[in-house]
C-alpha cells in the first residue's frame, strides 16, 4: 500500500481540527478585513473632517470680514440719514456715538447674563440642596446611634 492510502489513528483525530482551525482562520481574515475596511473609512473621514475644518475656519474669518464690512456701511448710511435729519454732521455723530454705545451697553449685559448661565445656577443649587439633606441625614443617623 502506497503511504499515502494509509491511515493513521492520530491524523484520523487530528483532520477535524484542521477544519476548525482553517474555519477560525477564515473567519479572522473576514473580521480583518471588515475592520481594515472600517479603519480605512474611518481614516478618510478624519482627513475630510481635518479639511473641513480648515475650510470652516477660512469660511468663518470671511464672514466675519463680510460682516464687519456690512456694519460699517450700514453705519455710514445711518450716519449720512442722521446729517440729513439734523441738518449737521456733529449732531449725527453724536447720535450714532450714542446708538453705538447703547448697542455696546446691551451686548456687555447680555455677556455677562450668559456668563451667569454657564456657572449653572440650578445645578449648583441643587447639588447644594442634595449635599444639605445628605448632611442632614447622615447627623440624624448619628445622633440616632449615639442616643440608642
Amino acid at each position: 500500500m502506497p503511504e499515502a492510502e494509509q491511515v493513521d489513528p492520530e491524523g484520523a483525530a487530528e483532520a477535524p481540527h484542521t477544519g476548525v482551525l482553517a474555519e477560525l482562520g477564515q473567519l479572522g481574515q473576514a473580521i480583518k478585513q471588515l475592520f481594515g475596511a472600517q479603519l480605512e473609512l474611518l481614516s478618510a473621514e478624519l482627513g475630510l473632517a481635518r479639511s473641513a475644518i480648515s475650510w470652516m475656519l477660512l469660511a468663518g474669518l470671511a464672514a466675519t470680514i463680510a460682516g464687519v464690512g456690512l456694519g460699517l456701511t450700514l453705519l455710514a448710511l445711518v450716519g449720512v440719514l442722521l446729517a440729513k435729519w439734523f441738518a449737521s454732521w456733529v449732531w449725527a455723530l453724536m447720535a450714532l456715538a450714542v446708538l453705538q454705545l447703547v448697542f455696546m451697553l446691551a451686548a456687555i449685559v447680555f455677556f455677562r447674563r450668559c456668563m451667569h448661565w454657564m456657572s449653572l445656577p440650578a445645578t449648583r443649587n441643587e447639588w447644594s440642596a442634595m449635599m444639605r439633606q445628605t448632611r442632614a441625614r447622615a447627623r440624624r443617623q448619628v445622633d440616632g446611634e449615639d442616643a440608642a
